[in-house]
């Protein structure tokens, strides 16, 4: 029995005393905290956990609930014009033909012709433009106007060489371009 007893001995005067004892010692109850919960609580359920995906999306609305959109309205909107205003469209039309403009018109006269239907930033954005250097062309149809919100509109218009495409607001119900844009044929 003396070999025991000296095990023994060395174990709690030694190993035990030591930080490698010490960390061998809270290593081995960790491990018989562990075992021993797991032969408590069963075995347990394979389906549980991060690695079962699910089959379908994860929603947080029901599926028949119609569109949540922040931006989603049922009616459209209808654009206000104050009274004695031109309405959009014949702000359009009326803009498309200043646009347009004739053969021999002077960049002044073009520019003269859209100021009182384009705003302050349209005008200054202007400023430098030649009417000679402009996509121009004919009408091939009417005006067609795609209400954005009471107080703004994007027109379309379609031209024998491409379309164009006007954005008009109205702060104060007076219609007025705002933006040209053009797209070829």
């Amino acid at each position: 029995m003396t070999a025991v007893r000296r095990a023994i001995e060395f174990l709690f005067t030694r190993l035990l005393r030591s930080r490698l004892g010490v960390a061998l010692g809270i290593a081995v109850l960790v491990l018989g905290v562990v075992g021993a919960a797991r032969l408590v609580a069963g075995p347990g359920d394979p389906t549980v956990g991060l690695s079962n995906r699910p089959t379908e999306p994860i929603t947080t609305v029901h599926p028949t609930t119609g569109d949540d959109g922040a931006i989603s309205t049922t009616t459209t909107p209808s654009p206000l014009t104050r009274p004695g205003e031109a309405a959009p469209e014949q702000v359009a039309e009326r803009f498309v033909v200043a646009w347009l403009g004739r053969s021999g018109l002077t960049a002044e006269s073009w520019h003269e012709g859209l100021r009182p239907l384009s705003t302050g930033a349209l005008i200054e954005k202007l400023a430098g433009a030649d009417p000679d250097g402009v996509p121009t062309g004919e009408m091939t149809d009417g005006v067609s106007i795609r209400p954005r919100s009471e107080t703004f509109v994007e027109a379309l218009i379609a031209l024998d060489t491409g379309r164009l495409r006007l954005e008009l607001v109205a702060p104060e119900g007076r219609w007025l371009v705002d933006a040209v844009d053009w797209e070829r044929s």
